[in-house]
């Protein structure tokens, strides 16, 4: 089976959540892009929030995309409302400029309006990688996810989210549908406004053959990426017995699974870890953490067995 560390290609790092003044960031696009691109990103994706209060706007960025940076289009999109009754907040990279927009004339649920789980099959229809943003931040529970069946991934890390108010999590809810058999991939974003240390701090590093927009899309979309804080991971093999993983240096290697099922191997400046699978036998799914001395984490997306 192709996994992000068999296919052919390269890796390319880069945000998929990202806001400027075309809704409630305080940078413009071009200083956004120009920011991203001076860090040394390989691709953006400018993600304003797509509501009436803001025009709902997908910016054009194409002018913005230098020698080895590009852009892809995209929107953090909202309609109707959650279990708690806040808005939805779904996030698509790959958007058409001509995608329709929903019911979302401001962030207050309108009563009526397309379902999450519709809007959510329309951006992928339209070709967009389509995440869960923020679970942790948003009050998200498992029912509400569960019914969002287009989503490619769950947003389990986000950076605005830690720096804003210390919720950057959404692994529970991932874990939690990949326990229920649900095929659901996972990211790190940034969810950039540039109000505070909200970037530069979770991104994606995507597998692709080219740093081209539609290329990034389609890799995203097929799970060829795995999520990072700064560690890299550089290949996960799974045996009859443990999991092989090779990486920059590592104080930890966590593997997770089923319900309580997950082990650690610990060191100093591993580059290589073999982690046994004695605890695995009722997973039919696995994923591997990498943290590094400084606390950094990396996370592979979902291997099924």
């Amino acid at each position: 089976m192709t996994d992000a560390f068999t296919a052919p290609g390269r890796f390319y790092r880069g945000n998929l959540h990202t806001h400027s003044t075309r809704s409630d960031g305080v940078l413009d696009p071009a200083e956004v892009c120009r920011r991203y691109r001076d860090e040394g990103y390989d691709f953006m994706a400018l993600t304003d929030h797509f509501i009436g209060l803001y025009g709902y706007p997908l910016t054009d960025t194409k002018s913005f995309r230098a020698k080895g940076f590009t852009t892809i289009a995209g929107a953090e999109l909202h309609t109707g409302s959650q279990e708690n009754g806040e808005l939805w907040h779904i996030l698509a990279v790959g958007l058409p400029e001509d995608f329709a927009p929903p019911e979302a004339p401001h962030f207050k649920a309108v009563e009526g309006s397309e379902s999450a789980a519709d809007l959510a099959r329309r951006a992928r229809d339209a070709g967009a990688f389509v995440a869960i943003a923020h679970p942790q931040w948003s009050g998200l529970t498992l029912a509400d996810a569960r019914t969002v069946q287009a989503a490619h991934a769950v947003e389990t890390y986000n950076h605005g989210c830690w720096a804003g108010c210390d919720r950057p999590d959404g692994f529970a809810i991932n874990d939690l549908l990949l326990s229920e058999g649900r095929r659901i991939n996972l990211v790190a974003t940034d969810d950039a406004h540039f109000s505070e240390p909200d970037h530069f701090g979770g991104w994606v590093m995507v597998k692709a053959e080219e740093n081209d927009p539609e290329a990034l899309v389609a890799a995203l979309r097929s799970g060829l990426n795995y999520s990072t804080q700064g560690p890299e991971i550089r290949r996960i093999e799974v045996t009859e017995k443990t999991v092989e993983v090779e990486c920059s240096a590592a104080a930890s290697v966590i593997v997770q699974g089923y319900g309580q099922a997950a082990k650690g191997v610990h060191g100093l400046s591993m580059t290589r870890a073999s982690v046994p699978l004695d605890r695995f036998g009722r997973s039919d799914w696995l994923r591997v953490t990498v943290v590094d001395r400084a606390g950094r984490r990396a996370w592979s997306n979902p291997i099924w067995r």
